[in-house]
């Protein structure tokens, strides 16, 4: 009789995206998923969740054990355990990148900057959840207002030959800035990068509480941006080590969780969360 299938899944419920991470026995990762969010987390949860088991070529009831983490953490009725996402983003960061001392997440709704202790845990963190400045939405916004799609402003700020200042740190005001520096004749290149040094203006801010110290990783949506990860690069002085797929950090985090919480191999859903052993085989990643 074939043995079956053991999978763990770390979702990860943002503000935009949906995001899951399957993990077979071993710790490999098999399949993974992202998707809008929209209007209903119960939705994007389900629809990620089925897209990642396509691709691992698994079934709901292969499932071991599973984590939600995100702001929509508490909305996926299928978690056996619910975890922050500082403590899921460190735990992925550190495993696709073992020396990490920093993590730089920076997402649609918020941005965070994280230290690790030597042992990986987290030993402080500093967040903003409070408004957009400094987020994946922050971009949208600038991005609207300069008559750009993301992709467009991130690439024509890389052409920039000047540094303009985009200085305020409230969206709506900063949007003002904008109109005015467009008023003004300034080229969109330069106010596209002067957008970009905003941000990283914002992150170093929070990282002023908590300190950067290399080897220093960035992951959210927002890590996908070559003008931003060049602009925080050159605020901090220090190169960013970026995952081939950033914003599976948080899902790839969970699922580590776990399959640590799940217990020996094959048990399903237990009443009490123990152990830490980390599933044979090397550290996981994602394509």
């Amino acid at each position: 009789m074939t043995p079956r299938r053991v999978l763990f899944a770390g979702i990860d419920v943002g503000s935009l995206s949906t995001d899951v991470v399957l993990l077979d026995g071993g710790g490999k990762v098999v399949g993974h998923a992202i998707t809008a969010t929209g209007a209903s987390t119960l939705k994007a949860c389900r629809e990620a969740l089925d897209r990642a088991l396509s691709v691992a070529r698994g079934r709901p009831s292969d499932i071991a054990f599973t984590v939600s983490t995100g702001y929509g953490r508490e909305a996926v009725p299928s978690a056996d355990l619910k975890v922050t996402e500082i403590t899921c983003h460190a735990r992925g960061a550190r495993s696709l990148f073992p020396d990490a001392a920093t993590v730089l997440d920076i997402g649609g709704q918020d941005s965070k900057v994280i230290r690790l202790s030597p042992d990986g845990k987290v030993s402080d963190f500093a967040m903003n959840d409070k408004c957009a400045a400094g987020t994946g939405r922050f971009l949208e916004v600038m991005a609207r207002t300069l008559e750009m799609d993301l992709e467009l402003m991130a690439r024509r700020s890389l052409a920039s030959r000047r540094s303009l200042s985009v200085s305020s740190m409230c969206t709506v005001f900063a949007e003002s800035e904008v109109i005015s520096l467009i008023a003004s004749g300034a080229s969109p290149e330069d106010i596209a990068w002067g957008v970009h040094l905003a941000i990283a203006n914002r992150i170093a801010a929070l990282a002023e509480r908590v300190g950067c110290v290399p080897p220093a990783v960035m992951t959210g949506g927002v890590a996908k941006n070559p003008a931003a990860r060049k602009a925080l690069e050159n605020r901090f002085g220090i190169p960013l080590l970026v995952p081939g797929e950033p914003q599976l950090a948080g899902a790839l985090g969970a699922a580590l969780i776990a399959a640590e919480k799940s217990g020996p191999p094959g048990r399903r859903r237990p009443t009490r969360t123990g152990g830490s052993r980390r599933p044979p085989g090397t550290p996981p990643s994602i394509p």
